[in-house]
């Protein structure tokens, strides 16, 4: 009964690090014509986390190798997840320097 127990223990704590979850984001966002130059950069800088992040959730890693091994399709959505995430901070980085070009901001 122990091992029973146990393994369904280990089995849920594999199971719950077996997907990945990279942040996605709105592409424009009410109130992005209204940031300041400062606010575009910082904002641009975050994205580019984002894309470190969703390119460290396709690779190798604890996630990914869980989900191999119980379920490989979890693999295959982890991928496709951060692939997602990396397509979205790209649209919404050139929406901003769309932005930010438009307010002259690397011209002073």
């Amino acid at each position: 009964m122990k091992l029973k127990f146990a393994l369904c223990a280990v089995s849920t704590a594999l199971f719950a690090v077996g997907c990945t979850s990279t942040p996605k984001v709105d592409v424009r966002q009410p109130g992005d014509r209204n940031m300041s130059c400062a606010e575009l950069e910082a904002e641009m800088h975050a994205l580019d986390d984002i894309q470190e992040e969703a390119e460290h959730n396709q690779g190798v890693n604890t996630a990914n190798v869980a989900a191999v091994v119980l379920f490989w399709p979890a693999a295959v959505g982890n991928y496709m997840e951060a692939d997602r995430a990396m397509d979205l901070a790209a649209e919404r980085h050139e929406h901003l320097m769309d932005i930010y070009t438009e307010k002259q901001c690397d011209a002073g």
